[in-house]
């Protein structure tokens, strides 16, 4: 993974949130919160919680008197997602490397990450510190995204852009959010940071947008994507945008259009 992968500021935590969320990331949002939800915790650890769409969706499902706290690695898409939430006691925001987290052991019952595992550097070392801050009992529930030829948006993206720098293809969409698709390492290093009870499940959906513009701003100017493209020509990025729109206005219309999604929804324990 590249080091710009990691980074989100500037306007990205804006245009990921506005376009990148109910693009892609919200159906899985909700699902990952009835995950959750559905043990009753009474205290919960969110990793990587990017601009908020899984807190927005799991706060409302946990108790009055739950403990709640979600952490980033990067400040600025944090608290962006502060001020998405509103006001409420039960919430603790907090900068926090999800390989290194500063929590007691088990002082959790679940930890959740929303499409987060990717991003790790060190994924074992990342399951592990998961595992380490849970109760005996307690699930580490997160998911990630299948390969890119499964998720249509970001590659018809990543192969438009591909055209605008022939010589150095910008391959953050690939390389990193959906670079992580193969169920059996996801299985084995699950099982190399101790757990010993894990499901996974593949869940396909459809993913919707106004116009064919939406769709490549989301990707082009929402994610790292931009920072790639900006570190071999600032001034081409409105140009790679307006590729990623013309493919995929040719493949699905002008808008409104609509493209599969897949990810792998995994439940560890034990």
């Amino acid at each position: 993974m590249a080091e710009s992968d990691k980074v989100f500021a500037g306007s990205i935590p804006k245009f990921y949130d506005t376009l990148m969320v109910p693009l892609i990331f919200e159906a899985y949002a909700a699902d990952l919160a009835e995950l959750v939800a559905a043990s009753s915790p009474g205290s919960v650890l969110e990793t990587a919680a990017g601009s908020g769409v899984v807190t927005r969706a799991l706060a409302p499902k946990l108790s009055a008197d739950a403990r709640y706290v979600v952490t980033d690695l990067n400040q600025p898409m944090l608290d962006y997602a502060a001020t998405r939430q509103g006001s409420d006691s039960r919430i603790e925001w907090r900068q926090a490397d999800a390989l290194d987290l500063p929590f007691e052991d088990a002082s959790f019952d679940v930890v959740c990450c929303q499409f987060g595992a990717m991003f790790f550097p060190d994924r074992v070392a990342g399951y592990a510190e998961a595992r380490r801050v849970l109760r005996p009992g307690g699930r580490f529930v997160f998911n990630v995204w299948d390969r890119i030829e499964e998720n249509a948006f970001a590659d018809d993206v990543t192969n438009a852009v591909a055209a605008v720098f022939p010589h150095d293809p910008p391959r953050f969409l690939a390389r990193t959010p959906h670079g992580y698709h193969d169920v059996a390492l996801i299985r084995e290093e699950l099982s190399r940071a101790g757990f010993t009870d894990i499901e996974i499940e593949t869940h396909e959906k459809v993913s919707r947008a106004s116009s064919a513009r939406d769709v490549a701003t989301a990707y082009c100017q929402g994610t790292p994507l931009r920072n790639e493209i900006e570190a071999r020509d600032a001034s081409l990025l409105q140009l790679a945008t307006d590729r990623a729109t013309e493919a995929i206005a040719s493949r699905r219309g002008e808008g409104p259009v609509a493209g599969k999604i897949q990810a792998h929804v995994i439940v560890a324990a034990g």
